[in-house]
């Protein structure tokens, strides 16, 4: 029998063990898309307890507890830090066979040297531990990216915000590297035209750009594009029920702007063609500056009323969306190849039974000219545990190249979730193992360490073009 989380934690054999502990272990990590708090990273935060770094703000902790009939006000609510993680700690052992419990302990291991199993009998205990171990210098935001050994962290950002972290952390020249991503959604979400109103005037204040038409609208948001690359953003990101690619003209789109600025309401197919227009020239400028642009597609947001009425959105009451992807995928693609402007591009999918599509869709704009250009992304959300991360995978393997995979990302909001590119590691070298014990590959371990390092870490070094 196994040892629970023990130094071969995943890793089913002696050719799995060789892989990751000789080849994958050691690399460097790049982190291409999360939503870490910049102010946290140029600060070098301080965390008071490890609530505050580990619950606050994590959805995936807290649709657990709300399974495991823990109050809400334990959850998001005003009970103390320290109610807080002894509800988490009486919900972990309940979490068998969900991601969290693997990742909950991982991160303990790895951060705290912690290895006992959390549950609410020690919870006193770890939370004093932790939290006294956050108050050393080198628990810090630097200390636990370097702890991991991170290189890059890509946040996410709007085009109105000012990056003001970014620059202050840049001057500071520090080892590990963070650059903005450039999430335009609400630049392109007119649903709810008050809301879209106040958005386009604070884009005006922020770019110092009259807008009234739809031009000046864009010339707005181009003055934001270029600023975030002045600051060395060389990636896009879009988050997206759906690709939007409606059939439009350049009049229609003006005219929808301008009844948005009436404070007019759009029909459905208005708002559609907004956005297909929007998507199409987010890309261009994508393109014209050799950033890479990613779209994550497939959540259905906001699934509960009444939970978003009382606590707003990103509560984890998110869900994977059945929506039709195939055909408004090609239009969208095709619309961008054809005018030779489709750049570097990631899909991120997230409805499993849509793998096959997206691994097969994106091979289909290879050109030929940049390897690895278009790449069907890694398991996200609901898929980044070891299911969908194999899953993911041996789509990819089937339909396109595995080999000129970039790999893993985080997608968190947590300092304290690296690990999550310690898991994919361990379960990718699983994978290539697997194939060499049964004969399917050879058993080169030359060849095909580099093809796991490659996966892990310099494929994505290649693939982005961070300064």
């Amino acid at each position: 029998m196994r040892t629970f989380l023990d130094d071969n934690f995943l890793l089913q054999s002696s050719v799995a063990e060789e892989l990751y502990h000789n080849y994958a272990k050691d690399l460097p990590i790049i982190d291409y898309h999360n939503h870490l708090p910049p102010d946290q990273v140029a600060s070098n935060m301080q965390f008071e307890n490890i609530s505050a770094i580990w619950l606050h703000g994590d959805h995936y902790k807290w649709r657990a507890m709300r399974a495991n009939g823990i109050d809400e006000q334990l959850i998001t609510g005003s009970a103390s830090d320290k109610d807080k993680f002894r509800a988490w700690a009486k919900t972990v052992p309940y979490t068998v066979r969900n991601p969290l419990y693997h990742w909950t302990h991982l991160e303990l291991q790895r951060y705290f040297d912690i290895h006992e199993l959390l549950s609410e009998k020690n919870a006193d205990r770890i939370y004093e531990e932790t939290t006294a171990k956050l108050q050393e210098s080198n628990y810090r935001v630097d200390g636990l990216l370097n702890r991991m050994n991170v290189e890059v962290i890509c946040t996410t950002d709007d085009p109105i915000d000012s990056l003001e972290h970014h620059k202050a952390y840049a001057n500071l020249g520090k080892k590990v590297k963070m650059f903005p991503a450039f999430r335009p959604d609400k630049a392109m979400s007119p649903e709810n035209n008050a809301a879209f109103n106040q958005y386009i005037d604070k884009l005006a204040e922020v770019s110092g750009h009259e807008i009234e038409s739809y031009q000046q609208f864009l010339d707005a948001l181009k003055a934001r594009h270029d600023y975030f690359a002045a600051q060395g953003c060389c990636v896009s990101d879009h988050g997206l029920s759906h690709l939007y690619a409606e059939d439009y003209t350049e009049s229609a789109v003006k005219d929808i702007f301008a009844k948005i600025r009436r404070k007019e309401d759009l029909n459905v197919h208005e708002i559609n063609i907004f956005k297909s227009a929007m998507l199409v020239q987010f890309a261009e400028w994508d393109h014209e500056k050799e950033w890479v642009q990613q779209f994550h597609v497939g959540a259905f947001r906001n699934t509960n009323p009444k939970a978003i009425k009382n606590l707003g959105p990103d509560t984890g009451y998110d869900s994977i969306g059945d929506y039709k992807q195939g055909e408004a995928l090609v239009k969208f693609l095709s619309r961008l190849d054809s005018k030779d402007s489709l750049g570097k591009t990631i899909l991120y999918n997230l409805n499993p039974m849509d793998n096959e599509l997206f691994a097969a869709m994106g091979g289909n704009f290879n050109d030929g000219k940049i390897i690895g250009k278009m790449q069907f992304g890694s398991g996200w959300w609901y898929n980044d545990q070891k299911d969908g991360m194999t899953r993911q995978i041996t789509a990819l393997s089937n339909i396109g190249l595995i080999s000129r995979f970039v790999g893993m990302l985080t997608d968190s909001r947590s300092f304290l979730s690296f690990p999550r590119h310690e898991y994919f590691r361990r379960i990718l070298c699983d994978i290539f193992a697997e194939d060499i014990v049964k004969g399917e590959l050879p058993h080169d371990m030359e060849w095909i360490g580099k093809i796991v390092q490659d996966i892990c870490y310099y494929n994505a070094k290649a693939y982005f073009p961070f300064k």
